[in-house]
């Protein structure tokens, strides 16, 4: 993965709300690596640098993306674009994403890097899987459901819930 006497660099990508709340409940899983954030709002990166601190971890590196969705198509490809951008200049290890559509970009593109990814699909879908995981998970190295009721043999797998 990393080369020797460099740290593993995690990139940790999801949009707002409830997808950037679960992404950040596992931050004590990438203790001790080069981490990137990657979301949709500047006003996160307070909340991630104090994070840090408290654990003893270096001062993450913070980077924003625009916001978009499905409806909105030239927003997302705004998006597309500053996310190349981002994966290009970080070159991840490691990729780990709850969505939505800025992780389902950094995913792919992470991928192509060479980059080892996960896809942890949101909470809130707990009848199905969401639009981003259905399309992303199957080109990720490790894609999960935090319900076992949504896992399937070929993926998502149920491994537990991060709330």
């Amino acid at each position: 993965m990393a080369a020797a006497g460099r740290l593993t660099k995690v990139m940790a990508v999801a949009s707002g709300g409830g997808h950037w709340v679960q992404l950040n409940r596992l931050a004590p899983a990438w203790d001790g690596c080069e981490v990137h954030f990657v979301t949709t709002s500047a006003d996160q990166e307070a909340g991630v640098v104090a994070r840090a601190a408290a654990r003893g971890q270096p001062r993450p590196h913070f980077h924003i993306c625009t916001d978009a969705n499905r409806w909105q198509k030239l927003r997302l490809l705004k998006q597309a674009l500053e996310l190349v951008v981002i994966v290009l200049k970080v070159r991840p290890d490691v990729l780990i994403t709850t969505g939505a559509a800025p992780g389902y970009f950094a995913l792919r593109l992470a991928k192509l890097t060479g980059a080892r990814t996960c896809w942890l699909d949101s909470i809130a879908n707990a009848q199905e899987l969401s639009l981003s995981g259905a399309k992303a998970g199957p080109h990720a190295d490790l894609f999960l459901t935090q319900w076992p009721e949504v896992a399937k043999p070929g993926g998502p797998q149920f491994k537990g819930a991060v709330l």
